[in-house]
């Protein structure tokens, strides 16, 4: 399974994005950012509203250098029937990516083996390929694309300012840390 500051694995998947079924290659995304956002099932409840979200968000993650990938055990030809009958999926914009095997859940680790379905999974590959989040939780629970989005920053800010760091809550433009020897016995 892929570890926070290790290389995310390159994988070769289907996917459907504009109307069209595409191959993409993780690797083809070095030098930008990648937004992994793993889910259950199509055609499901939560799902959709979380997709919607993050396709509301869409332009804000492209401006931050970031490309998103939705990922679920479906195949291609379902996301198109999907996206081709949802209000909601209609919206997005992004690469829904197929993962029918299960391989790619297997490396990120929210694959439910007595099920063949994906746990709800976020993650932030930064653009060396190198994994910086990870947010794996219970499929009854829907996530935030706007705290995604603020964590993606945080991430990039990190990156981009070094020997700073995001304290909770943080957002762009506000106050950071630099860790130091003074911080020593402050905790």
């Amino acid at each position: 399974m892929v570890q926070i500051n290790h290389k995310v694995t390159d994988f070769e998947v289907d996917a459907f994005q504009n109307e069209e079924i595409k191959k993409v290659k993780f690797s083809d995304y070095r030098g930008k950012w990648m937004v992994l956002i793993f889910y259950p099932a199509d055609f499901t409840f939560v799902c959709p509203t979380e997709l919607e979200d993050a396709a509301r968000h869409y332009d804000e993650f492209k401006k931050e250098g970031a490309e998103v990938f939705a990922v679920s055990t479906d195949t291609v030809y379902a996301h198109k029937a999907w996206h081709d009958t949802s209000p909601a999926i209609k919206n997005v914009q992004y690469p829904m990516v197929a993962d029918p095997t299960g391989k790619v859940c297997r490396e990120f680790g929210t694959y439910i083996e007595e099920a063949g379905l994906s746990l709800r999974g976020t993650f932030i590959i930064d653009p060396d390929g190198i994994l910086k989040t990870i947010e794996i939780h219970d499929n009854s629970i829907g996530r935030s694309a706007k705290e995604l989005l603020r964590r993606l920053q945080a991430a990039k800010f990190v990156r981009e300012h070094k020997g700073e760091v995001c304290p909770a809550s943080w957002e762009p433009g506000g106050k950071t840390l630099k860790p130091g020897l003074n911080l020593v016995g402050k905790i």
